[in-house]
């Protein structure tokens, strides 16, 4: 059995700490064969049934990249439109994505179809295809950070877009849009709390006994 010491496990609590929803990213090209890598470590994650519905797309086609983009900001006014007064100037001083400057995109998609796993474990929770591939992206989150490399998860697009765009098969479910690349700046806080939108809560805050 592999152990692990006390060093390995306050260097893994400092991983967690760091690990940020970047979306300022320096230019510098990523090393060939970095997002397969990560994906690589991704794929090590758990899935439901050993299902492994996770589905990768490497997208480096600039037409392709310039209609997640365009989706993105369509997606994003609607979703300006939604508030008003204060919390409408200050949705719109967000920075929400860095899918103009990551020099890395990379769009995560779950098989609901697969047959591998043989259906094992969704019988009564279905979603937990879903689940796994949340899992992956986090997985992959976390490796990236240990290369210095910062990963923002772009939510405020379009799915249905995203198959057109991507040329996917229809029983795959968008799950998330990454951008990749060298962040600007490091920091231990999540940007949205420093731009005053939200604050982390207490661990307390969220168990419940029973």
């Amino acid at each position: 059995m592999i152990t692990f010491d006390d060093t390995f496990r306050r260097q893994l609590h400092d991983l967690f700490v760091w690990r940020r929803d970047v979306r300022r990213f320096r230019p510098d090209p990523l090393p060939a064969g970095t997002l397969e890598g990560l994906i690589e470590i991704a794929c090590l994650s758990p899935s439901v049934g050993l299902s492994q519905p996770w589905r990768f797309v490497i997208v480096d086609d600039k037409a392709r990249r310039q209609a997640v983009i365009e989706d993105f900001k369509a997606c994003n006014a609607d979703a300006l439109r939604s508030y008003s007064g204060e919390r409408a100037a200050r949705y719109a001083s967000l920075k929400l994505a860095g899918l103009e400057e990551a020099p890395g995109h990379l769009a995560v998609f779950a098989e609901k179809a697969t047959d591998i796993g043989h259906g094992l474990g969704r019988a009564t929770i279905p979603e937990t295809t879903e689940y796994s591939v949340v899992a992956a992206i986090c997985s992959m989150w976390l490796a990236a950070r240990a290369e210095g490399i910062g990963l923002g998860w772009v939510s405020i697009l379009n799915p249905a877009r995203m198959h057109d765009i991507l040329s996917v098969p229809e029983t795959w479910k968008f799950m998330g849009y990454l951008c990749l690349g060298y962040p600007m700046a490091e920091f231990d806080s999540p940007e949205l709390e420093r731009a005053g939108w939200e604050c982390r809560r207490a661990t307390a805050d969220f168990i419940t006994r029973r």
